[in-house]
């Protein structure tokens, strides 16, 4: 079975020459963060996942979390690697320092965060979770709770949670039951149900966090009426210690599809079972009925996240199935050759293999340039330049985590194709990661909904002004391409322009017609994301097909890899980026189809 090694020569490509982290490194809050450090962390963060995380991705699919007597046991290593993760210091990577992260850029943590991922999606998702609570106490918390939960959720001491998902409210969230009842002294008791909760319960940490939707008494109805409190597991002592055993309990993990090693639990608040009588002790973090707006910041969090996590799996299925290509003898080549020959010398099987590749290069270059451009957003010189570059980033949010998860089942299930009959067999490993991948275009939100977000608040809202500003860019690109010249980069060149013209028509499509024809527009929502994903990951390849020449003109450099990232970028404007005009057509004339049949018909 294949082992996981991180592509820091394609990572360190992208942050350099695409993403810019040289240009961040010039902001005062990073002034220590160039490319230098950058490479050093990486590679540090390579030889920890490599060698501690990925021999423990295939035992925990054997090996699934246990519940017993409302508490979970994770997978045999789990706890030994967590704690090895957060003493580390992988946790805080991205996180201030005056909380005892690192304070090092998002550009920086996203890579890492990749890694991580790729060595083992379910171990991963426990930090994900983390990461999301700890951006929601920045962001909404009192400077008191800031202080408490913060560097606790940073040394991994304690873990976060997010609950949302109630059994009659799934992603309509203004459904949510659970209740908080105020106390005198300013706590909260909870009472209602979560599921769907991952690391709702585990044995990896002495505290976990749970940041839970509720509704106060006198809550207006709707998503209007929901506040958000944090109700940990132990109730902290007056020393910021774990105290008494809190009143919210696990009553079963969830039996997976994939991502078996990760506890995906149904926690029950308020069933009087802990150590302080009924209700869990909960504390309202921020405005009370504000409580969905502050937990959009860690929805927003792990949405990118999650599709850093499809570009992990895909990348991960990829190098599996590139090993095996390599050693699996079958068939003769085609053109005749004396005896059978290994399977990667057969045209098809290149095919999947530069499919594979291909996509999973396009998506990382995206998501580290929004990466780079939230950094900007946050710690840019200015209001005006901060406000640029966070528009950028919420336009592309729903990209990363659509298009790239959706990627990433295509590109898992092309790794079980290349496998054969052995990739349908669980042993050889393939399969795992075609289940794994299957979640992700499901939580943080569905593709559906990535897309009705990008249609509604990221396209109609200013009538399609971010998109034209990026289309404008991906025309600067294409320029830049035909004149350095080279069969190649013309090519590209060529099919670039074609794709952006798509997406053009597209957008002016989608403002257009969203006043007079709202369920046609929302008929297409998908395949306008995938659209933009498909285009704009395409301008990333061109992007760095014109770097990688520069640099191999210029003898900088490694020939070999140039010329891969060459070929590569090539590769996808002749088999991803064509499919645009074709994905522009079901937009604009598609809705007929999707609508015409009666429901009684079905």
């Amino acid at each position: 079975m294949a082992t996981y090694r991180a592509p820091l020569e394609d990572m360190l490509f992208v942050l350099r020459q695409l993403a810019g982290i040289d240009e961040l490194a010039a902001l005062p809050d990073f002034a220590e963060a160039g490319y230098d450090t950058a490479r050093a962390v990486l590679e540090e963060c390579a030889k920890f996942n490599e060698g501690v995380v990925a021999p423990l991705n295939r035992s925990g699919d054997l090996q699934p979390a246990t519940l017993e007597n409302g508490e979970v046991t994770t997978s045999p290593g789990f706890a030994e690697a967590f704690r090895a993760f957060v003493e580390g210091g992988w946790q805080g990577v991205q996180h201030p320092e005056r909380f005892g992260g690192q304070g090092l850029p998002k550009l920086v943590a996203t890579p890492c965060i990749e890694m991580l991922n790729s060595a083992n999606l379910s171990f991963a998702l426990c930090p994900l979770l983390t990461d999301g609570a700890i951006e929601a106490l920045l962001t909404a918390g009192s400077p008191a709770q800031q202080q408490l939960y913060v560097p606790n959720l940073i040394s991994g001491d304690w873990t976060g949670t997010m609950n949302l998902t109630e059994p009659q409210a799934g992603s309509d969230l203004a459904l949510v039951r659970t209740k908080a009842v105020p106390q005198p002294d300013g706590s909260y008791r909870i009472f209602g149900q979560k599921i769907f909760i991952t690391y709702g319960e585990h044995d990896m940490a002495t505290n976990i966090v749970h940041l839970v939707l509720a509704r106060t008494p006198e809550a207006p109805e709707g998503i209007k009426g929901i506040s958000l409190f944090v109700v940990p597991k132990y109730v902290v002592d007056e020393e910021g210690g774990n105290g008494k055993r809190n009143d919210v309990w696990c009553t079963s993990i969830e039996h997976k599809l994939g991502i078996a090693a990760s506890p995906t639990a149904v926690l029950v608040y308020g069933d009087d079972k802990g150590e302080v009588g009924a209700g869990a002790i909960g504390y309202r973090i921020g405005e009370e009925n504000r409580g969905l707006e502050y937990m959009f910041v860690m929805m927003n969090a792990a949405r990118f996240a999650v599709g850093i996590q499809g570009i992990a799996v895909a990348e991960r299925a990829y190098q599996h199935a590139v090993a095996y290509a390599k050693e699996r003898v079958q068939s003769r080549d085609v053109a005749g050759s004396p005896g059978p020959v290994a399977i990667i010398h057969h045209p098809d099987v290149r095919r999947m293999l530069m499919t594979m590749r291909a996509c999973t290069e396009g998506a990382r270059s995206l998501a580290y340039v929004a990466a780079a451009h939230s950094d900007w957003a946050q710690h840019g010189a200015d209001e005006a330049t901060r406000e640029h570059h966070r528009r950028l980033y919420e336009y592309l949010v729903p990209i990363v985590k659509g298009w790239s998860t959706e990627m990433s089942i295509e590109v898992a299930s092309l790794g079980v194709q290349v496998h054969g009959g052995m990739g349908f067999i669980e042993e050889t490993g393939a399969a795992q990661y075609y289940r794994d991948a299957r979640i992700l275009t499901i939580y943080e939100g569905t593709t559906a909904i990535q897309a009705n977000d990008f249609v509604g608040r990221k396209t109609v809202r200013d009538r399609g002004a971010v998109a034209r500003q990026l289309l404008g860019q991906v025309a600067e690109t294409e320029q830049a391409l035909a004149e350095r010249g080279g069969d190649d980069l013309v090519a590209i060149a060529a099919r670039l322009r074609a794709g952006r013209e798509a997406l053009a028509r597209a957008v002016d499509y989608v403002v257009d017609a969203f006043g007079s024809d709202v369920r046609a527009v929302f008929a297409g929502s998908v395949p306008y994301l995938q659209l933009a994903g498909n285009v704009l990951c395409g301008w990333q390849m061109a992007r760095a097909a014109s770097k990688a020449d520069a640099m191999r003109k210029a003898g900088v450099g490694d020939a070999r890899f140039l010329d891969a990232k060459i070929a590569t970028a090539r590769f996808y404007a002749d088999h991803i980026l064509v499919q645009a005009p074709g994905l522009a057509e079901t937009i604009v004339v598609g809705a007929k189809g999707v609508l015409a049949v009666p429901e009684a018909a079905f």
